[in-house]
């Protein structure tokens, strides 16, 4: 169900690339409410502008990131504001709802890289970094610069969290800070550098049309959990990983770590790995297990000694999956280093790198073990 509500835009709090905040005051309550419009679906409400918005997860207290989202924005007299541009493509994403976007896709005809991605079919042995949580996408890129400075990396946003990619600000301010030099949305997720359809093309598209050394896959922000063996978002890492061997790329799966979750269920590593790496993902995949009994070699970040009382443990679960994937045993010296040098504050389901850092060196040691992995010879690199 959609609650719907109206309101009038009194201020604009700032925005990044595809996402204006702006102040509304609802009607219905006069409560002043934080609220977020994509510009690739409007034009940019201005204050004095009429706004419907979509409520139902803000009035619930679920996780929108406390917004109210803007549906539609109006001119003061009611009628249609000003439109955005023209849909340049035939892709439609989001596809039947009241608010289906229409893209340019990078593999659809008419696509400038139509005819690069017709017949492709390998990935010429990238890297694949997939990870459970968008939330692993920052340490993931922090430890590839640290690691390999340089390295050309994009991101590969697929369905399972929230659509548009301009919700999340983490891929806004590493952008901004160099550290990520493309993306691509696939499925029904949008507003990527390049849309693709699934996948294996969203995969293809970043290494033959981006020039891809390094991709990452992950779900956007707004990861869906049940509680259940199965009912949880992250299920698609599983198929990520697929997706990466079958077109000849090395899947690398980072592993959610956590010593702080109150849940029994994520300490240690994750069910959500577990079942992801260990039940979906058919194809063998590198594994990163961050040795986190040398965390007490690292600095600077608080609860390093418990992060290494974990390690026992994350190794005994990694285990399990050794029998269809390869462990990769990755040292984390320097990762702290890397880490703490974020240009943005990293969180993860509320907590930060010093509320969890087994989660973030975690992640970290997959992109390092992926920096690794970058060996293509010069003819089978993307023009």
């Amino acid at each position: 169900m959609i609650v719907w509500a109206s309101g009038t835009v009194t201020g604009l709090r700032g925005g990044w690339r595809g996402a204006v905040e702006l102040d509304v005051r609802r009607d219905d309550t006069q409560a002043g409410v934080r609220s977020l419009a994509y510009t690739d679906l409007m034009a940019a409400p201005e204050p004095g502008d009429r706004v419907l918005l979509n409520v139902a997860a803000l009035d619930r207290g679920l996780g929108t990131g406390g917004y109210a989202l803007v549906v539609a924005a109006l001119a003061p007299d009611g009628t249609v504001g000003a439109q955005p541009p023209p849909p340049a493509g035939h892709l439609v994403k989001a596809r039947y709802l009241p608010l289906q976007a229409m893209v340019a896709g990078a593999d659809e005809q008419g696509s400038p890289h139509h005819d690069l991605l017709a017949d492709a079919d390998s990935l010429h042995g990238l890297p694949v970094v997939v990870a459970d949580l968008h939330s692993a996408l920052a340490p993931t890129l922090l430890a590839l610069a640290h690691d390999r400075p340089g390295t050309r990396v994009v991101y590969v946003m697929s369905d399972q969290g929230a659509l548009p990619i301009a919700f999340s600000r983490t891929v806004a301010r590493l952008r901004d800070a160099g550290l990520l030099a493309g993306t691509v949305t696939v499925g029904q997720s949008f507003g990527g550098d390049l849309e693709a359809v699934t996948v294996h093309s969203g995969l293809l598209a970043a290494r033959l049309a981006l020039g891809a050394e390094v991709a990452v896959v992950t779900q956007g922000p707004g990861n869906l959990g049940t509680g259940t063996r199965w009912g949880f978002s992250g299920v698609g890492a599983g198929e990520a990983v697929n997706a990466a061997a079958t077109l000849d790329g090395r899947p690398v799966a980072s592993l959610r770590v956590s010593g702080a979750d109150a849940r029994p269920r994520h300490r240690g590593v994750s069910h959500h790995s577990l079942t992801a790496y260990g039940r979906v993902a058919l194809s063998p995949a590198d594994v990163a297990v961050p040795d986190l009994a040398g965390a007490g070699r690292l600095h600077g970040i608080a609860g390093l000694a418990d992060v290494a009382a974990l390690a026992p443990g994350v190794d005994r679960a990694a285990e399990a999956l050794g029998v269809r994937h390869r462990l990769v045993r990755v040292p984390l010296d320097g990762l702290d280093d890397a880490l703490l040098a974020s240009p943005l504050r990293m969180t993860t389901m509320g907590r930060d790198l010093d509320g969890d850092p087994a989660y973030f060196l975690a992640a970290a040691a997959a992109g390092r073990h992926a920096a690794t992995l970058i060996t293509a010879a010069p003819d089978e690199r993307p023009r």
